[in-house]
């Protein structure tokens, strides 16, 4: 008997992920969430509201694509946030106390976000603690030292240069903005067209498949993890330079929206499946919602539950889609 074809919305789903990387379903969620809230309030299709959206999600879009890279190869980090504040204010504390040139502030951010990563990526693969544990471990370390560092407080004052990275407008787009499109870009070539990439889907895949193809699995998931660990660090530059200081609580429940983002865009909470453009409108998407919600007034603890809400959800209907592609 032969076996039942799929219908045209099936074939249209599967031609998207295989040329353009993305999940139809995530544009269509996009689209019908940006119609009601454009619906519900006169504000939101403003330009002026359209750049904030996208300057608001800036931040959360690059911890998002580090949360992408790592589900993807089936593992997962909890300290993005915390990693991100910690960035932040090893910058500030850089540019500010020790009066060093800008550029070993941008170097410090990135460069100590990626040390939390690496100190991940070591514990899991050498140590054999589950990810879980050790990012969990991560997030209360990072955030305790970042609040070691500051002495609890927000280090003010950043050099023009710093604060150009989070608060320029060239040809009127905010930067951090542009340097979101640049990175996702980047992210997206790498994940989807180089041998790097296809060896963290297969490692998110099948670990033991990956090793008996010669994967060098603990050293690829080590390069993840510190890979993660320094967008979180460029993320924490961002939010730093946009908001002119070094906030130690900066970055508190980010990484929960940034997961959600990635597994709407239609990265598979259990790995073998990730894309980084998919990122990316599910970024978006909790950034519309985040905003949507700001201007219709509902306050923040209601918006912290939307979230989670929609996380739980993306988590349902990832699953559906998984089990329905293997009925067929």
């Amino acid at each position: 008997m032969a076996s039942e074809q799929p219908g045209f919305w099936a074939r249209v789903q599967r031609a998207s992920v295989e040329r353009l990387h993305i999940r139809l379903e995530s544009l269509v969620v996009l689209l019908a969430l940006s119609m009601a809230m454009a619906l519900l309030s006169p504000y939101f299709l403003s330009l002026s509201n359209f750049l904030n959206i996208l300057l608001a999600t800036s931040t959360i879009g690059v911890l998002a694509i580090a949360a992408t890279f790592v589900i993807g190869s089936g593992g997962l980090d909890l300290s993005l946030g915390s990693v991100m504040g910690l960035a932040g204010v090893a910058g500030a504390f850089v540019a500010v106390n020790l009066g060093w040139p800008s550029v070993l502030a941008v170097i410090a951010c990135i460069l100590a976000g990626a040390i939390a990563g690496y100190i991940n990526g070591q514990l899991v693969t050498r140590a054999f603690v589950p990810a879980f544990i050790v990012t969990l471990g991560m997030l209360g370390l990072a955030r305790g030292l970042a609040l070691v560092i500051s002495q609890g407080r927000a280090i003010y004052g950043l050099p023009p240069e710093i604060v150009y990275i989070g608060q320029g407008r060239p040809f009127g787009i905010p930067m951090p903005v542009i340097i979101l499109v640049l990175t996702a870009i980047v992210a997206h070539a790498v994940l989807a067209y180089t041998r790097f990439g296809r060896h963290t889907l297969a490692l998110g895949d099948s670990e033991g498949a990956a090793r008996a193809a010669g994967i060098r699995v603990e050293h690829h998931r080590r390069i993840i993890y510190t890979l993660s660990g320094a967008l979180a660090g460029l993320a924490g530059l961002l939010f730093t330079a946009r908001v002119n200081a070094g906030d130690p609580t900066a970055g508190i429940n980010y990484e929960l929206t940034a997961i959600t983002a990635a597994i709407i865009g239609g990265t598979n909470l259990f790995g073998g499946r990730a894309s980084i453009l998919g990122t990316m409108i599910g970024a978006l998407i909790m950034g519309v919602l985040q905003n949507g919600l700001t201007l219709l007034a509902v306050q923040s603890y209601y918006q912290q539950m939307a979230i989670g809400a929609v996380l739980i959800l993306a988590v349902f209907i990832d699953q559906y889609q998984v089990r329905k592609e293997s009925r067929v």
